[in-house]
């Protein structure tokens, strides 16, 4: 399965490297205001949520933008269209990794805590606010990946390969993170280590839609459900472990990408 399997849509421009650069400065420009107004007013939406984490619509906004300017209306409202395909996923059994992936590196940090002498709590977890944070969080997954998936991967991914556009547009979404990181009084070490886990992710991720059938709501379920693990690790994030987390995740890719180049024959094709 090539690249265009997956990611194109006959009737849309060629994709062009330049524009996945000029999305990522789009998305870093109109998410300004958005780290100007959480400085300045300083809520929270939730535990470790500074009000920055509204700027989830930047994404969306910059690729419909550029799509617009690119090929029109239609080729905008295709990319929207892209928020509801889950229909690509004909393989059902993809929707085990995109559903289990993050309980399961969950429980796995959390026997690791348990049997390294933490004190981490039992898990408390209300059932309906769980749900309303679900739903939540696909939401804003969605707006984030029509962007990062649905339009920049589709630019990056040819020249780059699946490998190189997975590591640069981890990179980047990392680094579009740190403000609110940082507002939220993260230290430099919990934001290497969460870095490290949210490029694993990405890895994780792009193998995911291009194996699965191209879904872009398929990788905003599985967005969502990392927030939703981190928000309830295990009585509202209250012990979530950057470094734990990030190095199951980066074990995980890395088993995918020993895996894509024994598959393939050579790594980032």
């Amino acid at each position: 399965m090539t690249a265009n399997d997956t990611l194109g849509d006959d009737r849309r421009p060629a994709p062009r490297v330049a524009d996945g650069i000029a999305f990522f400065a789009l998305t870093f420009v109109l998410t300004l205001p958005f780290w100007a107004a959480s400085a300045l007013i300083g809520w929270r939406l939730l535990p470790g949520l500074p009000l920055a984490a509204i700027a989830v619509v930047c994404p969306a906004a910059s690729a419909l933008a550029l799509s617009a300017r690119r090929g029109g209306v239609a080729a905008a409202r295709l990319l929207l269209a892209r928020a509801w395909d889950a229909g690509r996923i004909q393989t059902k059994i993809w929707w085990l990794p995109i559903l289990m992936l993050s309980p399961l590196v969950s429980v796995a940090t959390f026997l690791i805590l348990r049997l390294g002498g933490a004190g981490v709590p039992d898990p408390r977890i209300a059932i309906l606010p769980a749900l309303a944070l679900a739903v939540l969080f696909v939401v804003s997954a969605l707006c984030e990946e029509i962007g990062w998936t649905g339009f920049a991967l589709a630019r990056l991914q040819e020249r780059l390969g699946w490998l190189g556009a997975a590591l640069l547009i981890g990179a980047v979404w990392a680094l579009w993170h740190i403000p609110a990181l940082l507002q939220a009084q993260r230290s430099a070490t919990w934001i290497a280590w969460w870095a490290l886990g949210t490029v694993a992710m990405r890895v994780i991720m792009v193998w995911v839609f291009n194996r699965s059938g191209g879904s872009v709501f398929g990788v905003s379920v599985l967005h969502a459900g990392s927030n939703l693990c981190w928000q309830l690790f295990p009585v509202h994030g209250s012990w979530f472990d950057p470094r734990l987390n990030g190095l199951l995740l980066a074990g995980v890719a890395g088993v995918i990408v020993v895996a894509e180049f024994r598959r393939r024959g050579c790594v980032g094709t």
